[in-house]
C-alpha cells in the first residue's frame, strides 16, 4: 500500500491493525511485529484492537479520528487473520479462566455467533429456503464481479516461496440451489449451512488516512473521507442484531435515510444477519453486496472490516456513486457501521 502511495514509509505516525485470535503467531501487537518484520521505519507506532469481527473497522475509526483530532496527519488502518494457522478460538480454550463471570446476567445463544444467527432467523420467520437464495446470490454476485474484473484494483497479489502469486479470493466456487438444498444444517433443525454462513478465511487488508492538508502537501488526491462512525452495543440475547442497530444510529447521526446511501456493505456473516437488517431497514437487496460478501468472499475476522471499506470505496468509483455504508455485526454484541463520502 505504501508503494502504491508513493510515500516514505516515516511519513505514517501511527498504524492501529485489528485482530481477534490474539495468541501464537498474531500476538503480542501483530501490527507492531507486522511492521517491523516488513524492514520498515522503526519509529513509527502501531498498536492493534480487539472488537471482535468489528475490530479492522474500529481500527479505521480509530485512525480517522486520531487525525481529526489533530493528533496525528497520517495513518493506517488494517487487519489481519490467518484462520488456518491461528484457529478461531485458541485464545480462549487454552485458559487460564473464561471471560463470563458466574453470575454473567445475559442468555446468550447456545453455541454463540451460529446460535444467534437461528435466534435471528426465528424472530424473522426466515427459512431454509430463504437462506439458500441468500446464499446462492452472494456466491453468483461475487463470480460475476471477479469475471468482470472489479476486484483488480482492490487486491494485491502476494507472491509464495513456491513462485506461485495469490491474486484471487479462493472461497468463490460454482454453486446451485440444489448443492446448498443438499448441505446439512450446522445446528439441527437450523436454517445456515456451510453454504450460508461466512467462510474460514485468511486475509490483510488496509487502508491509508491523511488530513486533507498532507494529502495536499504529498501531491496526493483523497479518494474519500470517513464522515461518520458508529459503534454499538446489541441484545445479546440476538447477539447478531448489531448491524442493525448500527445503521439506525449511524444514518440518524448523518441525518440520512437509506435512499441517500448508493452502496451498502453488510458483512455477510449468516444469512439471517443480512436479510434481518434488510427487513428492518426496508431496503432493497439489489442495493446490497453487490460484489458478494463473506459467504463468498470468506471472512477472515480481524481483517473484514478493512476488507468492507476497500471494497464500497472501489464500487462508489465504479459505479459513480457518492456515499456508502458499511455496517458488521460482532461478537459481544457489538455493531459497528462507517458512512464514506466520496470526494
Amino acid at each position: 500500500m505504501i508503494r502504491r502511495a508513493g510515500i516514505e514509509p516515516g511519513a505514517v505516525e501511527q498504524i492501529i491493525g485489528g485482530c481477534v485470535t490474539q495468541v501464537g503467531e498474531q500476538s503480542l501487537n501483530v501490527t507492531r511485529n507486522a511492521w517491523l518484520n516488513s524492514g520498515l521505519d522503526h519509529e513509527v507506532a502501531a498498536s492493534t484492537v480487539d472488537a471482535s469481527c468489528g475490530s479492522a473497522q474500529q481500527a479505521n475509526h480509530l485512525i480517522a479520528a486520531l487525525i481529526a483530532a489533530g493528533a496525528i496527519d497520517v495513518g493506517i488502518a488494517c487487519g489481519v487473520e490467518s484462520m488456518s494457522r491461528v484457529p478461531v478460538g485458541s485464545n480462549l480454550y487454552q485458559g487460564p479462566g473464561h471471560y463470563k463471570t458466574p453470575d454473567y446476567p445475559y442468555d446468550d445463544p447456545p453455541k454463540a455467533q451460529f446460535g444467534g444467527a437461528e435466534r435471528i432467523a426465528a424472530r424473522q420467520g426466515l427459512t431454509r429456503a430463504d437462506a439458500d437464495a441468500y446464499g446462492l446470490r452472494s456466491q453468483r454476485r461475487a463470480a460475476h464481479a471477479r469475471a468482470e474484473g472489479r476486484f483488480d484494483r482492490e487486491i494485491t497479489p502476494v507472491p509464495l516461496p513456491d513462485g506461485t502469486v495469490v491474486d484471487a479470493d479462493e472461497g468463490i466456487r460454482e454453486t446451485t440451489a440444489e448443492g446448498l438444498a443438499a448441505l446439512r444444517p450446522v445446528i439441527p433443525d437450523g436454517i445456515h449451512t456451510a453454504g450460508t454462513t461466512s467462510q474460514i478465511s485468511d486475509g490483510a487488508a488496509a487502508l491509508l488516512w491523511m488530513s486533507r492538508e498532507r494529502a495536499a502537501a504529498l501531491g496526493l488526491r483523497p479518494r474519500a473521507r470517513l464522515a461518520h462512525q458508529v459503534v454499538t452495543g446489541a441484545d445479546p440475547y440476538y447477539l447478531l442484531d448489531g448491524p442493525t442497530v448500527a445503521t439506525r444510529k449511524l444514518l440518524k447521526r448523518a441525518g440520512m435515510t437509506l435512499d441517500d446511501v448508493d452502496v451498502v456493505e453488510v458483512n455477510e456473516a449468516f444469512a439471517s444477519v443480512v436479510l434481518s437488517w434488510a427487513a428492518h431497514h426496508d431496503a432493497d437487496l439489489d442495493r446490497v453486496n453487490v460484489n458478494g460478501g463473506a459467504i463468498s468472499l470468506g471472512h477472515p475476522l480481524g481483517s473484514s472490516g478493512s476488507r468492507l471499506l476497500v471494497t464500497a470505496l472501489h464500487e462508489l468509483e465504479r459505479d459513480g456513486g457518492e456515499v456508502a455504508l458499511v455496517t458488521m455485526c460482532c461478537g459481544g454484541s457489538l455493531g459497528t457501521a462507517s458512512l464514506l463520502v466520496r470526494e
